[in-house]
């Protein structure tokens, strides 16, 4: 009797230690015991399918939900403003962004989002640095449950599903380019040398828009055509925009100007010309409108950009992002219209005004 009281005792023993136990466990706990916050906030979020969620941010809650952005470089200051801005507005809203740079490698950038995976982010965002290789990283991320944003660089692929992009029109401001090239060359002519990036869905859609405006103006025309002589990739960036640029010159000493898909490279294509004694003979036009560009304009070094605003696009993302997880119709894209902006429009830049 005593032995089968003692058994008894034990079993209940181990109920009572069971039931304790199942009230004290934390469904999101990590491996060594400690409560994930990121990991709740997630499981909150992936409730947004069904329905806008009280704790969600943008609908009243506390619970602070992350975002993860992957960013294309932020050597760029046209990235780190929309970095900036998302943080900015995104902690407006009850959200931590969490922003790594991919160093223009999508293989880096795949790790990244890899690593938000792990860390369950509520929503990635991403300026894609190969806008088709990528996919296998969006694929994951979609397998996993969480929603994927880009900005300014597009997803062109079918492997993964992208909620929304928010871009500038790259399509329009390319036309806008060409509209400037043409204004600049439209009555002499001559040869054009263009600085592309072509990995990059957003610098396809510039020099696509770009092209067929100079296109037409050709084929309306019956002297002062402009031939589009060579392009090359100036990798978006300075260094690379230099060595194109002289490379460009190089081959075709009687060129006339040149069009760079963003600011660095433009920047770096200046760099060029100066040191080969061009800078006089060749015009350049640029895309984007950073400070270090507009600065350049103002100088007359650079005749114009279509400016784009990343600050307005940094926004527009986490607006998206809100609008998702309360359950309210997302646009597939955003795109923000581009402007031209001269000298003339330097000269009365407050941002460029001397402090």
């Amino acid at each position: 009797m005593k032995s089968t009281g003692t058994r008894w005792l034990g079993c209940l023993g181990w109920i009572l230690i069971a039931g304790c136990s199942g009230e004290k466990t934390t469904p999101n706990a990590t491996a060594s015991g400690e409560t994930s916050a990121t990991a709740t906030a997630n499981d909150q979020a992936s409730k947004s399918s069904s329905g806008p969620e009280d704790s969600l941010p943008g609908s009243g809650g506390e619970k602070k939900l992350t975002i993860g952005f992957s960013t294309l470089t932020l050597t760029n200051p046209f990235f780190k403003i929309i970095a900036d801005e998302m943080t900015a507005e995104g902690n407006k809203h009850g959200y931590e962004v969490v922003v790594v740079s991919a160093d223009q490698d999508v293989n880096r950038q795949t790790s990244q989002v890899e690593d938000f995976i792990v860390q369950q982010v509520s929503a990635i965002v991403l300026n894609p640095c190969d806008s088709k290789a990528i996919g296998a990283a969006i694929k994951k991320a979609n397998d996993a449950g969480i929603p994927i944003f880009t900005n300014d660089i597009k997803y062109d692929g079918t492997d993964g599903k992208v909620v929304c992009h928010v871009a500038t029109d790259n399509y329009q401001g390319g036309k806008l380019a060409g509209e400037a090239m043409v204004k600049l060359l439209g009555e002499s002519g001559g040869k054009v040398a263009v600085l592309h990036y072509p990995d990059v869905e957003s610098c396809q859609l510039r020099v696509k828009g770009f092209t067929e405006v100079v296109d037409a103006h050709n084929a309306g025309s019956e002297a002062a055509k402009i031939e589009i002589a060579t392009t090359l990739n100036g990798q978006g960036a300075r260094e690379a925009g230099f060595a194109a640029a002289k490379d460009a010159i190089e081959a075709y000493p009687d060129l006339a100007a040149l069009f760079a898909i963003n600011d660095p490279s433009a920047l770096g294509a200046r760099a060029a010309l100066e040191a080969a004694g061009k800078a006089d003979q060749v015009r350049i036009i640029g895309f984007d409108g950073a400070i270090e560009g507009k600065q350049a304009i103002l100088k007359g070094q650079i005749v114009c950009d279509p400016i784009q605003f990343p600050d307005q696009m940094g926004r527009t993302t986490i607006e998206m992002i809100i609008k998702y997880f309360n359950g309210d119709d997302v646009p597939p894209e955003v795109l923000i219209p581009s402007s031209l902006y001269y000298q003339a429009d330097a000269e009365k830049d407050p941002a460029l005004v001397p402090k």
